[in-house]
């Protein structure tokens, strides 16, 4: 991957992800991110490890995420994110990956571990989104296998103080389907946050029906939530 892979995606693949939406914006108005698909577009590409498959009511929130931003700014995004998997080379074609799930993960084989390694090495961010918060699983489960790729780093607390928070829009915490904690954690290599780690099911808020629909009710604060979950939700980095 080249010089641009790596300083674009350390500062700026973050802000696509998360209220973390500045960065999709300024990443895909940088002449230097032209040289990333479709003309430097954010792509939330979901990742996939093991058998998991990119199914279930939360499917379109990747789409939606990247509609946001067209939306919301003038910065450019894949309308339909295809899914990557970990082991495959793809994956070191753009410099952001979304994990997303609700279960168990299965440990992480032995070409997902080096093919990660180089994703994280060449600059890569991934996000990693909790969708069953509630009984922290596949929270746990992600840590578990992150840590094996990223033995160096441990998930540390981040707030209002990190870069993530003031790309594009102050942002005040984290939102999702559930309020969730009022930080994220991540794992910070070089100054950069690589991994962030949330518990709010930012997909749950995000996904809609075919029918347009929002697909999932967030809690405590209704309505009101999803919309401070939305805006941000191209901002990462």
């Amino acid at each position: 991957m080249s010089d641009r892979f790596r300083r674009l995606s350390r500062r700026r693949c973050l802000e696509g992800a998360l209220g973390l939406g500045g960065f999709a914006a300024a990443f895909a108005k940088s002449r230097e991110a032209h040289a990333f698909g479709e003309e430097g577009a954010f792509n939330p590409r979901p990742l996939l490890t093991g058998r998991a498959t990119f199914e279930g009511i939360r499917a379109s929130a990747p789409a939606r995420w990247s509609r946001e931003l067209v939306n919301r700014t003038s910065a450019p995004a894949r309308l339909s994110p295809a899914p990557v998997r970990a082991d495959d080379d793809a994956l070191f074609s753009e410099p952001f990956a979304y994990l997303m799930g609700d279960g168990p993960i299965s440990p992480l084989t032995d070409t997902e571990i080096a093919h990660l390694r180089r994703f994280f090495a060449e600059g890569g961010v991934l996000l990693v989104d909790d969708a069953a918060p509630e009984n922290g699983v596949f929270g746990r489960d992600a840590r578990r296998e992150l840590g094996r790729v990223l033995p160096d780093a441990a998930p540390i607390p981040i707030g209002t103080e990190h870069v993530v928070f003031r790309s594009f829009y102050f942002i005040r915490r984290p939102y999702g389907r559930v309020e969730g904690p009022p930080k994220l954690d991540a794992i910070v290599r070089g100054g950069n946050a690589q991994v962030l780690f949330s518990a709010h099911d930012i997909g749950g808020a995000l996904a809609q029906s075919a029918t347009g629909f929002w697909s999932v009710p967030v809690t405590p604060g209704g309505e009101h939530q999803r919309e401070r979950a939305n805006p941000k939700i191209p901002n990462t980095h």
